[in-house]
């Protein structure tokens, strides 16, 4: 009961202070309610990035790879931090001195309407039917376990299952479609002081429980037991095989962190650009510490439990029951809801903004007033909230949510960031080799993954069934050597669209160069030292990938 009231009591301060800062905002503006009024600050942008990139598909999902594989999966997590270096020195630099609220915007001015609302309709889907739903289902799954919803309210697992969907998707649409980014923004700050805190006990107290009260001697002997665990260098068969680093995953992370309206939409409402890059070098910083959530937990707990868990996906959860005090799962319970919440919300308020900045006002009701915009922007967002609630029970047998995430987002992500970065680097390529890149990337990607890989992987496993191999590490590496990895098939597909957009400029130039112009909208004066620190940054990560190489 204690913890049921510490929840309730840290979720509702929240709201309530989330609710009282959207006072100072005109809603009613599509700046205001999409950007927050272009007002937040480098502390605030920080704690948004990171809260929302942390929710259960990743502190689950992701512990559930290095129960699995070890230190390699930290890639995910450190290389995020070159990623956004990378957007704070060159794309928001770009953004913010055209004023942009969503990034399709840019596509339009570079390249035509249609290529926008292309899209604008691409990130709309992924979330509905792969994004949204995700982070329902994991989110409650998570929630459901901890709290031990069924016998708690007696009912059956699925229908336990179900109840969490719906209310945190509930709470979530309140949050998001009625509060607007500010609100968002504001409870993701105040989330991330929480989770920072709740994510670090998981891993305190479990070297504490397998070094007998010390921290240190738990951790020599995680490391003792397992060394080959403490590689950075992933090998073939593992999620991340250390090859990827060179090819899709930079790729990946510079979809993710400099183009995913999910995401950058936090910098865009930067009251200037200095801001904006305080707080990504901020995030970039603390997401190099980000393993010691996502990672070291579940290497501790391949430990912990000798490696004998049905699915590496309850590994977090697991740990979570058998090493933090009953006194404070109630609080790490309510921080995790604030990290679901968080992704939740963040993704249903930027599909509201793409449909009402983009579809909405564009092709729907082009003399539509501001606050028109925002009223059938929150309806749009009602509407798509509830489909996601409908689908996310129906994802239960997805298996590896985390990696099913990357890998369906492969369909939409690097088409989307190969037609970014030609607009920016070119000033030529016309709007149709936009479409036909898109259209062409989304394509092959799904013919590659979703047909020619199933029949390849489906043909080495029945020789390897002829052959009587039945040991699973043999079989694993017999699937994932049958064909390449998505993320090198990711980077092969986001080279030939290069240089077929660039072959079609070539053949059919723009009639004049695109040239960028300053909306003078936000003062884009770079931070004075974003150079010397974004170095930094980078160096720090190339060096932990150096000591933990074996």
């Amino acid at each position: 009961m204690l913890g049921i009231i510490s929840f309730v009591g840290f979720t509702g301060l929240v709201a309530l202070i989330a609710y009282l800062s959207t006072r100072s905002t005109n809603e009613t503006t599509s700046d205001g309610y999409f950007l927050g009024g272009r007002s937040l600050t480098a502390g605030v942008i920080a704690g948004s990035l990171l809260l929302t990139n942390l929710s259960t598909e990743q502190i689950v999902g992701l512990n559930g790879s290095a129960y699995k594989d070890g230190l390699s999966v930290m890639a995910w997590e450190t290389l995020a931090a070159i990623a956004m270096v990378v957007t704070a020195i060159f794309l928001l630099p770009r953004y913010l001195k055209s004023g942009l609220t969503t990034v399709p915007q840019f596509l339009a001015d570079r390249f035509d309407v249609s290529t926008k609302t292309i899209t604008s309709g691409l990130f709309l889907t992924g979330y509905v039917v792969v994004l949204l739903p995700v982070i329902l289902y994991s989110g409650s799954v998570a929630i459901s376990g901890m709290f031990n919803i069924p016998e708690m309210l007696g009912v059956s697992d699925k229908t336990a299952l179900v109840i969490c969907i719906w209310g945190i998707g509930i709470i979530g649409s309140i949050y998001a479609v009625f509060g607007g980014l500010k609100a968002v923004a504001v409870s993701d700050s105040i989330n991330a002081i929480g989770l920072m805190i709740g994510g670090i006990l998981i891993p305190v107290f479990g070297l504490m429980t397998i070094g007998d009260g010390s921290v240190f001697g738990g951790l020599d002997t995680l490391m003792n037991a397992n060394p080959e665990r403490f590689d950075s260098t992933g090998n073939s068969g593992q999620e991340v095989p250390f090859s990827t680093i060179f090819t899709g995953m930079m790729l990946v992370q510079l979809f993710y962190w400099g183009t995913n309206q999910q995401i950058i939409q936090r910098a865009l409402g930067a009251k200037n650009l200095a801001e904006g890059q305080k707080g990504l070098l901020l995030a970039a910083f603390l997401k190099i510490l980000g393993p010691l959530i996502l990672v070291l937990p579940g290497m501790i707990a391949f430990y912990y439990f000798e490696g004998n868990l049905d699915s590496s996906d309850i590994a977090y959860p697991e740990l979570v029951r058998a090493v933090l005090p009953d006194y404070l799962v109630g609080f790490f319970v309510a921080v995790l809801f604030g990290a679901i919440l968080s992704s939740f919300n963040s993704v249903l308020n930027s599909s509201v903004t793409l449909f009402g900045i983009d579809i909405y006002k564009q092709h729907i009701n082009k003399d539509a007033a501001e606050t028109t915009v925002v009223k059938y922007g929150k309806i749009f967002g009602v509407g798509l909230a509830l489909s996601a609630m409908f689908i996310a029970p129906l994802i239960a047998n997805a298996g590896s949510l985390f990696n099913y995430l990357q890998e369906i987002n492969g369909i939409y992500s690097i088409p989307i960031f190969t037609i970014i970065v030609v607009g920016y680097l070119t000033k030529r390529v016309p709007a149709i080799a936009a479409k036909i890149g898109i259209i062409a990337g989304s394509v092959m990607y799904i013919i590659s993954q979703f047909i020619v890989k199933p029949k390849l992987v489906a043909n080495a496993l029945d020789e390897a069934a002829k052959a009587g191999i039945t040991d699973p590490v043999q079989l694993s590496l017999i699937e994932s050597e049958a064909y390449p990895h998505f993320l090198h098939v990711s980077a092969s597909l986001f080279l030939f669209n290069v240089i077929l957009m660039l072959i079609i400029g070539y053949l059919k130039p723009r009639e004049t160069p695109y040239i960028q112009e300053y909306s003078k909208q936000v003062n884009i004066t770079p931070f004075k030292y974003v150079k010397q620190f974004g170095a930094i940054i980078c160096i720090i990560v190339i060096a932990i990938y150096w000591y933990f190489a074996k």
